[in-house]
């Protein structure tokens, strides 16, 4: 399939420069963060512009080759792993902003920029996008856009599909299409934008992105939480909103999460208790001073031990920093980590939180859970080590497990990761037999090849996690 004549075609293409077979850098792209997955690609290549992407695209669906679409290889659902083999496509070249549009406030960029690049390039200009997925720091936007990608700001500000106006995507066969614009309203035909949103790699290739922005809030303020009691925090969380206060971030650690970020951060976090809120407001001076005191307060009626607000702007930096680096945290601790994120209505936190401790018993594994409190997104994460496979057993077990009660009490098996591989066969709990076919068939009309992305969002069998070498 993968001939030394397309070989060369590929170096016409893109330059020889921007070819790599090497076994060493086929290594390097046969993975991303997501453990247990792993395949070699066949190439690796850098296209310089959408038309070489187009013809890129073309060769391979001429020839049948599978082509996997990759950021910075965050992904933690195997999104990004080759598991098909064929090429690995970067966009290393194609990582500037193309127009900063201070009258219609948006951002027209090219994928491969990174996110908190772009975040800072427009608070420059006193603009704000929103969407801050803990990797921001080496994560790209095209990346964001296929995942859908969420952060800590979600619950007032939702996740990146709220902000992107328009896209250009080279599709499955070659041609080239943009959807949406500079535009508050659009209603001329289907919503391609929407559905190339989360479409992770699997319909087309994002080449170009117009992103919405805001302007940049007036202040923000920190608080932290502290409960020995879960369901505390929990009925905190449910109260909060039920009051109409919708805080810019509302996280939660456990203990057991609490102890590793203390110990990796080492900022003076309170590891005795059972729990924290992380709660950050922003907006109006005012506004915010009026809401905190708020906040404060019902966090104090629901048993909070301590409620305190950060003192400087350090000091709130330094807190939020601690919570984005809970999984680098973890990862420490044990020769592989896996972080899931099952989601539940916020009210349903208190109950998820508790299932998850009584399944890691169930099961004699290590799970700390952390996540986004107020849209209750949760990231249970299994401390475990690949190489012990009755564990690695029990592991699986005990997701499934945990799938299967998020879904229970009217959640979801992802809020912000995508499906992928790894979660692929449980896509039917959420959407059911007849909305995975309807997928299957949205996914057959633009790509009937297969070459874009194979191997995720859809199971070919009932299997769980796969390890995948060549």
């Amino acid at each position: 399939m993968f001939t030394e004549k397309i070989k060369e075609n590929l170096k016409q293409i893109v330059g020889s420069k921007n070819v790599d077979f090497k076994k060493s850098s086929l290594l390097v792209y046969s993975y991303d963060a997501t453990p247990q997955f792993q395949s070699l690609p066949d190439a690796i290549v850098s296209p310089r512009n959408t038309n070489e992407v187009s013809q890129v695209v073309k060769l391979c669906n001429d020839n049948r080759i599978p082509i996997v679409p990759r950021g910075s290889g965050t992904n933690l659902s195997a999104g990004t792993t080759p598991l098909e083999g064929g090429i690995v496509l970067l966009f290393k070249h194609m990582d500037q902003i193309l127009d900063i549009d201070e009258e219609n406030l948006t951002i027209t960029t090219q994928p491969g920029i990174i996110t908190q690049d772009l975040i800072h390039e427009v608070e420059a200009r006193g603009l704000f996008y929103p969407p801050d997925p803990s990797s921001m720091k080496i994560s790209q936007i095209g990346g964001n856009i296929n995942e859908n990608s969420g952060g800590l700001r979600g619950l007032k500000y939702g996740v990146t599909r709220d902000y992107v106006l328009g896209l250009e995507i080279v599709l499955p066969n070659g041609e080239i299409i943009r959807t949406g614009g500079k535009l508050a309203k659009d209603v001329a035909g289907y919503d391609l934008t929407r559905l190339f949103v989360g479409s992770e790699g699997t319909l087309g290739i994002i080449t170009e992105a117009t992103l919405k922005l805001i302007p940049k809030p007036e202040t923000k303020k920190t608080m932290l939480a502290l409960y020995q009691n879960i369901d505390a925090a929990a009925r905190s969380v449910s109260a909060i909103i039920s009051n109409r206060i919708v805080p810019a971030t509302l996280e939660f650690l456990d203990q057991p999460t609490l102890q590793v970020v203390e110990d990796f951060a080492q900022i003076g976090l309170p590891t005795e208790v059972k729990a924290v809120l992380l709660i950050e407001q922003d907006g109006p001076e005012v506004v915010v001073q009026q809401d905190m005191q708020q906040i404060a307060q019902i966090c104090e009626e629901n048993h909070a031990v301590e409620v305190s607000l950060a003192k400087t702007a350090e000091e709130a930096e330094g807190l939020t920093t601690a919570r984005r680096s809970a999984l680098s945290a973890l990862a420490r601790l044990k020769p592989t980590t896996i972080l899931e994120d099952a989601t539940v209505p916020r009210s349903e936190i208190a109950n998820m939180v508790k299932a998850i401790e009584n399944i890691a018993k169930k099961y004699d594994v290590t799970i700390c859970t952390f996540g986004h409190a107020g849209d209750g997104n949760l990231h249970p994460t299994c401390l475990t080590d690949v190489r012990n496979t009755e564990e690695i057993e029990r592991v699986e077990l005990a997701f499934e497990d945990i799938f299967h009660k998020a879904i229970g009490l009217g959640g979801t098996i992802t809020g912000e990761h995508g499906v992928g591989a790894m979660k692929s066969a449980y896509l039917h709990l959420k959407v059911g037999e007849a909305g995975v076919e309807a997928m299957q068939q949205i996914k057959n009309a633009f790509d009937p090849n297969n070459i874009m992305n194979p191997g995720k969002i859809f199971a070919k069998s009932e299997r769980k996690r796969v390890v995948v070498s060549s």
